[in-house]
């Protein structure tokens, strides 16, 4: 498979990056729904080793990773060899949780692990460090222990030398289940969802990594760090839109492909982490901010662009109906749309299919108002990947032969992204980078 570099350049524009887009989405079934993948039980084992991640503009670049394991490890998971970032662990509110330290890495660097928000105690390992007990190649394990006491989004990172590791790659985060269960992100009814989503904002300075990998430490100048790679969950863009665990990235197992229906809630948590702030963009729409760095917030907060900071974990909530648009996403029979019902069962503005309406959560004020626009002809239109062919929900139009077809379920795509420019390219090649697609598609669509 060509990288999207050198398919543009062959093909000599944005048209084709965007089919290329398309086709990594709907390529196979993506693995994304109600649950974030990762590693799930209360005893780990994670070593740290080296690697090569592969970058969208065909080059690859040399990193330090973990890799980890636990005794209820989920199947066709990958987790032998190390990981950008780091696997995911998957915990449970009051669980006393161990994960032991094996440290892999060249030339003899020790390396550590640090939880913020949690308390840990240490056993084992060969050192004290500045911020945690060091294990160090060829030596003895270190055990660290806490409890999560809180559920939330967490991540973990290397306390050893931290500036250097954590660029390397030694990152990962951490997501405590409550103990209300079910779809909760807390113990509140407020914070229910549907489908959850990691977003973990990570950046590279090939340059560095270059230097670590001939053991040239002493030439590794922080002081000029020059970072040209942007990551949602270790892909950049649009590597995070293919499925997860592909097997031409084994080092990036995690992908990053929102998806949802009108009305439902999406849990987005996103997690700084590395040394930049990321402002993440939702184009065109909000999110409630409803936590941050594992608490829940008295009230929540909406935004239109979150700024994510080093360290930092926010929890926030999406959803997305077609309010106040203006006219009827569906359709009417004044557009050539078959005629539907709207029908606010519960007073709360928008229809419901157990009430008698069509569509589960139509906006019922914009029902029955047509386009308020005229489409131009076929031969006036520039055709893309996305457009079904027509601009109502779920509803595909006739398509010249060979174009369109990478949208089979007419819904509506959003951007979702880095508000910062330069972290929408790969090495100064558009699109790229902190970009991903959130897909809402039509009511009914089962998304697993």
């Amino acid at each position: 498979m060509n990288r999207l570099n050198r398919i543009i350049r062959a093909a000599g524009g944005l048209a084709v990056s965007v089919t290329v887009l398309l086709v990594l989405l709907f390529a196979g079934s993506v693995r994304a729904g109600v649950r974030i993948d990762g590693i799930s039980g209360t005893n780990f084992n994670f070593t740290t080793g080296t690697g090569e991640i592969s970058t969208p503009d065909g080059g690859s670049v040399h990193f330090w990773g973990y890799q980890g394991t636990s005794a209820t490890d989920g199947p066709g998971n990958p987790f032998n060899v190390p990981q950008y970032p780091g696997p995911t662990l998957i915990l449970n509110q009051g669980d006393t949780v161990t994960i032991s330290l094996t440290s892999g890495l060249p030339f003899g660097r020790c390396t550590s692990m640090v939880f913020p928000g949690h308390a840990v105690t240490a056993d084992g390992g060969d050192q004290d460090g500045l911020l945690a007990r060091e294990t160090c190649p060829g030596g003895t394990p270190v055990a660290y222990t806490f409890t999560a006491t809180q559920p939330g989004t967490y991540t973990y990172y290397s306390g050893t030398e931290p500036e250097l590791q954590i660029e390397m790659g030694l990152v990962g985060a951490i997501i405590v289940r409550p103990s209300l269960g079910g779809d909760y992100a807390y113990n509140d009814a407020n914070t229910r969802f549907d489908h959850e989503y990691l977003f973990l904002m990570t950046q590279m300075d090939p340059v560095i990594h270059q230097l670590v990998e001939q053991g040239r430490f002493s030439e590794v100048d922080m002081t000029r760090y020059w970072p040209v790679y942007w990551f949602f969950n270790g892909r950049a863009g649009p590597d995070d839109l293919a499925d997860a665990f592909v097997s031409w990235l084994p080092h990036q197992p995690y992908n990053c492909t929102p998806r949802m229906t009108p009305g439902q809630k999406l849990l987005m948590r996103l997690v700084g982490g590395d040394q930049g702030q990321h402002p993440f963009h939702y184009h065109g729409n909000n999110a409630d901010i409803i936590a941050r760095d594992g608490r829940l917030l008295p009230h929540s907060r909406s935004q239109f662009t979150t700024l994510s900071v080093p360290g930092e974990t926010v929890d926030q909530i999406f959803t997305w109906t077609g309010e106040k648009l203006g006219w009827d996403i569906y359709g009417t029979p004044a557009d050539g749309m078959p005629a539907h019902s709207c029908v606010d069962g519960d007073g709360d503005g928008f229809g419901d299919v157990s009430a008698g309406s069509t569509f589960d959560h139509e906006y019922c004020a914009d029902h029955g108002k047509p386009l308020p626009v005229v489409l131009p002809e076929q031969q006036n239109l520039a055709f893309g990947g996305w457009w079904s062919g027509s601009p109502f929900m779920g509803a595909g139009g006739v398509l010249p032969p060979g174009e369109g077809g990478l949208n089979p379920n007419s819904g509506y795509f959003f951007m979702w992204h880095s508000h910062a420019e330069k972290e929408l390219t790969n090495f100064d090649i558009f699109p790229g980078g902190m970009m991903s697609m959130m897909v809402v598609e039509p009511p009914g669509t089962p998304i697993p």
